[in-house]
């Protein structure tokens, strides 16, 4: 066997988990020396009880608040953060939620530095096919998360907003951004519905899933995502039927080892899939991933087959490269996720057949496409996935 050429470079990361974790805002954003920390969040947690609970861990550091963020993160709404963030010249930013504060706050972050519009600051795809990520040189200002849902974003570099002018996602990729500190709170943990729990740690499973059958190969990785399948083997169902913090805090955890492993792997069609689909029709990734990751599996099954196999390991499935175990793997994944009730097929979700054609169009221009197992030679090859799925 010859020895692989790769790199694995782990970024640096404070994790505060637990009832106390809340109080050590405060210190973490003195290590700093921020005086201005502007939070970003959600209305309904802008104007709800709990935002008290961050207002009191930053005493006399908060110099404002922007309380509108958008599902999907739209431009607009990023734009109008960052102009805040400007004014009040804040010199550290506070993301409270799940992964549209996270972007959003990310993302805002990068327009303030930068000071051009997202058009000129994001990743494009040049005529050979090739990607192309503007250097986005200037300092960012810290990022710390209160995460409330169990969500990958907490971890990662990447802000995708979503233009509703063209349908498209625009992705920024600066490492500056990546968040300082994390807060794993109960009671904001708690506050999120169960649904969207149990939606976020399905998008959580399936990047998982799709890292573990990529065509990349890393020891360190696997170990990461091996470990996230097996945290939401044993308490997505669980969190699926009470709401408990301990076991929300292990799906969060399960979201942090999955963000960071994935980021020495490939995706594939159904990260591609949730992009396509997820923003335009107003779905959450999780809940278009239930519906097409079993038809991907299919389609990958023998080109991804120890992959399939770590899978299985990591969901108490039996673990072979035999076909038998492979199609055995599939059902365990769908049987957890007729288990939670989720959606089976994309028509329950309101996707018209008729647009079928045009997501798979559109799945052709995303660049994650490139890390499946098995080769997609076609956009006909996506739309048939979506006619099974359909």
């Amino acid at each position: 066997m010859a020895m692989q050429n790769f790199q694995h470079v782990t970024p640096p990361l404070r994790l505060f988990h637990g009832p106390d974790s809340l109080s050590h805002l405060g210190r973490e954003l003195d290590r700093i020396k921020s005086r201005r920390a502007v939070v970003v969040c959600g209305d309904w947690l802008a104007k709800g009880p709990l935002f008290e609970r961050v207002r009191a861990a930053l005493g006399e550091r908060c110099a404002g608040v922007y309380g509108e963020v958008l599902g999907h993160s739209p431009v607009a709404s990023v734009e109008d953060a960052a102009q805040l963030l400007r004014r009040l010249e804040a010199d550290a930013v506070i993301a409270v939620g799940g992964g549209s504060a996270i972007v959003t706050a990310r993302a805002a972050s990068i327009l303030a530095a930068e000071g051009k519009p997202v058009s000129e600051l994001c990743t494009v795809t040049e005529a050979d096919g090739s990607l192309r990520s503007p250097k986005l040189s200037a300092p960012k200002l810290p990022q710390f998360i209160v995460p409330t849902t169990p969500t990958t974003a907490t971890v990662k570099a990447g802000s995708a907003v979503f233009d509703p002018a063209s349908g498209q996602r625009l992705a920024m990729f600066d490492p500056k951004t990546r968040a300082q500190s994390v807060f794993i709170d109960p009671e904001m943990i708690l506050s999120a519905p169960r649904g969207l729990v149990a939606s976020a740690s399905i998008n959580t499973l399936s990047m998982a899933i799709e890292g573990l059958t990529s065509r990349s190969q890393d020891a360190l990785a696997q170990g990461a995502l091996i470990q996230a399948l097996r945290l939401l083997g044993r308490y997505l169902p669980q969190a699926a039927k009470t709401d408990d913090a301990a076991v929300r805090g292990q799906l969060v955890l399960a979201a942090i080892l999955c963000g960071q492993g994935t980021d020495h792997t490939a995706a594939g069609i159904t990260t591609v899939l949730g992009h396509a689909i997820g923003a335009r029709h107003d779905i959450e990734n999780g809940t278009v991933n239930a519906i097409v990751l079993p038809h991907v599996l299919r389609f990958n099954a023998e080109a991804a087959a120890a992959g399939m196999a770590d899978v299985a390991a990591a969901l108490d499935a039996p673990h072979s490269q035999e076909q038998g175990d492979l199609q055995r793997t599939i059902e365990k994944v769908t049987s957890l996720f007729n288990d939670l009730g989720v959606p089976q097929r994309l028509r329950d979700v309101k996707v018209p057949r008729e647009a079928l054609a045009d997501i798979a169009e559109h799945g052709m221009g995303d660049w994650f496409l490139r890390g499946n197992p098995r080769p997609v030679r076609s956009a006909a090859e996506l739309q048939q996935i979506l006619e099974e799925a359909w």
